[in-house]
């Protein structure tokens, strides 16, 4: 304490006693130079806002940016389908385990009928897979994105096998002017009860930017069971999502920027420009350098008197690659994607580093199949199939649903299918779980071989093994006779 603590405390000990608290939290903060406020941290912004308020008020301008990015810049259409095409790819395939044998074919054959048909769209466009698709295509460029049931009736749809249909919404259908609903508040169309937990969505029957609107832009609320909200959270309380472009939009924007500088630099590069230098005291016409504006190969132009031509040094690029890779590795860094995956760039990539990166990738990417596509999409359409089967009468029927990822690109077959192989008979691994590392149904490959089997055998034909190891047994071994080249 200094003289100035003392005195204060001799007059007042409460003040003091605050002063001098003030003063040891004051420095144990000062321990971290991040939270220090001076030259080296000015301009950093640290609000200490809840997870869906940093975003409130600004998702629609970044909905609107990413999208524009989407259509406008090469790298980070490629970063959509690069996450798109390994989280989701061929599509996240449900299959049905039930105690049951009639059980499973009666779930199986509605399954086949309503989710893997077109049926399920209400538009008749899309079935599961392709549903999955642009489900994540939108949650990384919009942050989130929205399916609602509709009932429908028998009377008027009858061709369907459950009484229901999926609506694929955008985030700019919610109803961004309603603030209440009852007693409880609505921030961006969404409704929140009295525990904080979502209640209902309050839903534009077009989107608002449509060419033009059939029907009055008046909201309606749908309660949350009929509706499936897909984000990605990252903070505890987090209910709504941002684009995943958000972190390094502003690094994309500016290398793309400068990208296009660097193109037009080198179109000014590879032309030839005339300067026309006078003599002191000559002569201009009005048609001066004519002709001088449209050089080609082959082209004469005659100068007038008194003009000399003189050529410019067009620019030259350089540093371009390295600047360029140095940005996109930042970008692709910041997405959890690989450089090699958002730029198609092998030069210096070999197996154990190409292998090395994937295995960071494949961790994200399952762990967006799960949290995304399973825990939340696949959660909610397998809810919404069950009441289907009630509402037709299969009430009650025993069954799970698997879901199963796409197949991993494996990067050198050659060398990892044997140590899979090792894993399973060293029993670190089972059969089972090996084929749905690698996005194979263990059910349907069983009765695949089994079916093999089965034609094989009517056609007479042995078993793949049989075969080999009368091959192998037809073969002279090194211990028998050899036929002599030289005997004759």
């Amino acid at each position: 304490m200094n003289i100035l603590d003392r005195a204060v405390g001799l007059f007042s000990p409460a003040a003091g006693l605050r002063r001098a608290t003030a003063r040891a939290q004051t420095a144990i903060v000062m321990n971290y130079d991040a939270a220090s406020r001076g030259r080296r941290t000015y301009g950093w912004k640290a609000p200490a806002t809840a997870a869906d308020a940093a975003a409130f008020g600004s998702r629609a301008r970044l909905r609107q940016l990413s999208r524009d990015m989407m259509r406008n810049r090469a790298y980070a259409a490629r970063a959509r389908d690069v996450v798109v095409a390994n989280v989701v790819g061929e599509g996240i395939a449900p299959s049905i385990r039930s105690s049951s044998a009639n059980a499973k074919a009666t779930v199986e054959e509605l399954l086949k009928r309503h989710l893997l048909s077109n049926d399920i769209d209400t538009l008749g466009e899309y079935d599961l897979f392709e549903m999955q698709q642009i489900c994540m295509s939108t949650v990384f460029t919009d942050g989130e994105v929205l399916l609602r049931r509709r009932m429908r009736s028998p009377r008027f749809q009858g061709n369907l096998a459950l009484p229901y249909q999926v609506e694929l919404l955008e985030a700019d259908c919610l109803d961004m002017a309603i603030q209440s609903h009852g007693d409880n508040l609505v921030f961006e169309g969404v409704e929140y009860g009295p525990t904080g937990a979502v209640e209902a969505y309050h839903f534009l029957p077009e989107h608002p930017g449509a060419i033009r609107h059939s029907k009055p832009q008046e909201s309606t609320r749908v309660h949350w069971s009929d509706v499936i909200h897909i984000r990605r959270f990252e903070r505890p309380g987090q209910l709504r999502g941002v684009p995943w472009l958000a972190p390094v939009m502003m690094t994309l924007g500016e290398l793309s920027d400068y990208q296009e500088a660097q193109i037009l630099k080198q179109r000014m590069s590879a032309l030839l420009a005339i300067m026309l230098k006078w003599a002191v005291g000559s002569t201009r016409s009005t048609k001066a350098g004519a002709g001088l504006e449209a050089l080609e190969p082959g082209a004469i132009v005659e100068l007038p008197e008194g003009a000399e031509p003189v050529s410019t040094n067009p620019p030259t690029v350089e540093g371009y690659g390295e600047f360029m890779e140095t940005g996109l590795r930042t970008i692709a860094a910041g997405l959890g994607i690989t450089y090699e995956a958002l730029t198609g760039d092998l030069r210096r990539t070999n197996f154990s580093s190409g292998r090395l990166g994937r295995n960071e990738m494949d961790r994200l990417v399952r762990m967006w199949q799960r949290g995304l596509m399973i825990a939340q999409f696949g959660a909610g359409m397998e809810r919404w199939f069950r009441e289907g089967l009630a509402l037709v009468g299969h009430r009650g029927i025993d069954f799970t649903i698997d879901w199963t990822p796409p197949r991993r690109i494996l990067v050198d077959p050659t060398k990892e299918i044997p140590a899979m192989i090792e894993e399973v008979d060293a029993g670190l691994n089972s059969r089972q779980g090996v084929q749905r590392e690698l996005g194979r149904d263990p059910d349907r490959i069983r009765e695949e071989r089994l079916a093999d089997q089965q034609a094989d055998a009517a056609a007479g034909l042995k078993p793949p093994a049989e075969q080999e190891s009368k091959a192998n047994a037809a073969e002279p071994t090194d211990t028998e006779d050899k036929p002599d080249a030289d005997r004759g």
